[in-house]
C-alpha cells in the first residue's frame, strides 16, 4: 500500500522592503553624483535692428578687431585696429578707439562696443596687458575714470 504524505506547499514570498531600500539608495546615489553641465558655446544670436537704407552703419555695431604682431623674441612689431596700422604706439591706439567709440559712458549690458584682440602666439603678455589698458579706458585730467570698451574677447593665438 502506498502512503501519501500530504506536504503543505509553503508560499515563497519576496521581502520587498530590502528591494525598496536598494532602489532608494540607487536613486540617492545618482541624484548626488549628477553634475549639471552648462551648454557649450554661445547660442544667443543678436540681430541688428532695422534701419533706413540710406543711413550710415555704426562702426561699433561690429566688434573692433585689434591685431598685435610679434617678432621671434616676443617683442611687439606692429598693431592694427580695423586694418589701420598704428605701429607700436599705444597712445595712437587709445586715440583711435576714442575716435571710433567716443568718450561717452558705454552702454551697460550687451549693447556696448566690443573688441576682439588677435595676437601672435609668442607675443609677450605685457603687450597684451598694455593693449587691454589702452582700449578699456583712461584717467582724465580731473582723475576721473573714462570707460571706453568693457567687452573684450580674444581670438585664438596665431603660431
Amino acid at each position: 500500500m502506498r502512503m501519501r504524505h500530504e506536504v503543505e506547499h509553503e508560499k515563497n514570498e519576496l521581502n520587498m522592503t530590502s528591494m525598496i531600500d536598494i532602489v532608494f539608495l540607487l536613486l540617492v546615489f545618482f541624484v548626488m553624483t549628477f553634475k549639471i553641465v552648462e551648454m557649450e558655446g554661445d547660442f544667443t544670436v543678436r540681430m541688428p535692428l532695422a534701419r533706413d537704407s540710406n543711413a550710415t552703419p555704426d562702426v561699433t555695431d561690429l566688434p573692433l578687431k585689434l591685431r598685435l604682431r610679434a617678432d621671434n623674441d616676443g617683442k611687439l612689431t606692429s598693431m592694427s585696429l580695423n586694418e589701420i596700422n598704428l605701429g607700436t604706439d599705444f597712445t595712437k591706439l587709445r586715440a583711435n578707439v576714442i575716435g571710433l567709440v567716443g568718450t561717452d559712458e558705454p552702454v551697460e549690458g550687451d549693447d556696448g562696443p566690443e573688441i576682439e584682440i588677435d595676437t601672435d602666439y609668442n607675443l609677450r603678455y605685457a603687450y597684451v596687458i598694455q593693449a587691454i589698458t589702452s582700449v578699456s579706458g583712461y584717467r582724465d585730467d580731473t582723475d576721473q575714470v573714462v570707460k571706453l570698451i568693457e567687452k573684450i574677447k580674444f581670438a585664438k593665438p596665431r603660431r
